[in-house]
């Protein structure tokens, strides 16, 4: 394993705590595919469209831009590094079309088969890959319950990405921390 240039980073922290751009400037040298797996901004919603705006604008003219939430495919095609911003907004945009939202028959099993083929794709990417996270468990207890699953699955899928990964970085106030 080559501790200089891990092939997968995870980046984990809090809202506005400097993690893209952490990421960003982990894959600084040459071409990457940026995977965006938030909603594409639309005119109904200004505050998200600003945000899109922000990390596009800060995003070299050579990185290409993958607006997906199928990261099975990315992950398993051959290219330049990868740069998935973000898994909290993956996992939101899965658990809305698994059907957990409207206890759909089948949605936890759907749920559960997105997130371990995620995983393995993870494992097994021959990418340099970097992914950017939430860590929500740190915060306030939800109010709601559909708030509660999303941050408990969250944490789930943040531990078993970081269970396979070399290094994993952890950022307060912009103050990247290593934690393996």
């Amino acid at each position: 394993m080559n501790l200089r240039r891990p092939r997968r980073t995870l980046v984990l922290g809090g809202a506005r705590s400097g993690k893209s751009r952490y990421a960003e400037q982990l894959l600084a040298r040459g071409r990457v595919d940026y995977v965006a797996c938030g909603l594409p901004a639309d005119d109904g919603d200004p505050e998200w469209a600003a945000r899109v705006a922000l990390h596009r604008d800060r995003r070299p003219e050579d990185w290409r831009t993958v607006e997906t939430v199928d990261l099975v495919r990315v992950l398993g095609e051959a290219g330049p590094p990868v740069l998935v911003d973000c898994l909290s907004t993956w996992l939101a945009r899965v658990m809305d079309d698994c059907g957990v939202w409207t206890d759909a028959e089948g949605a936890d099993a759907r749920l559960a088969r997105a997130v371990d083929d995620v995983v393995a794709a993870w494992v097994d990417t021959r990418r340099r890959v970097v992914a950017v996270s939430n860590e929500v468990g740190s915060g306030v207890v939800p109010a709601t319950a559909s708030g509660r699953r999303y941050r408990d699955e969250l944490g789930i899928l943040n531990a078993r990405i970081a269970a396979a990964s070399q290094r994993v970085w952890l950022l307060t106030a912009g103050l990247p921390q290593r934690l393996r």
